[in-house]
């Protein structure tokens, strides 16, 4: 998965939500050890200095933890994860249910819609 940062808000912001949809994603897995703040930041050709206020939020946020002389890792609470994997999903959901509901879809069309693209008659 690439880095995909876009100037219309804060990077530190985006790091934190990529690397929250790589933890969900499973690219990164629990208990796994994160590379090194310089290598992440080298990688999605940012400061080390965003890198680590990004990593500094998601430790903050309990996704993260560090162990004092061997880095960071992924939390092992597999029941966060998947609860933060649901929040997306349905923040996901709810924006694109606001884009049908302004296109003037109703729920009932949005759902008939839904289901000829799932059956590939869309």
């Amino acid at each position: 998965m690439n880095w995909d940062l876009k100037s219309d808000r804060p990077i530190y912001t985006q790091l934190v939500e990529q690397i929250e949809l790589r933890i969900v994603s499973g690219q990164y897995h629990a208990g796994e050890r994160l590379p090194a703040v310089r290598d992440m930041a080298a990688q999605a050709e940012v400061n080390p200095n965003t890198m680590q206020k990004a990593l500094a939020e998601l430790e903050r946020k309990g996704l993260v933890y560090t162990q004092r002389t061997s880095g960071r890792y992924i939390t092992e609470d597999e029941q966060m994860i998947r609860g933060l994997k649901d929040l997306l999903a349905q923040m996901q959901i709810k924006e694109f249910l606001e884009k049908m509901n302004n296109l003037g879809f109703t729920k009932q069309e949005t759902l008939q819609l839904i289901q000829l693209v799932m059956e590939g008659n869309a």
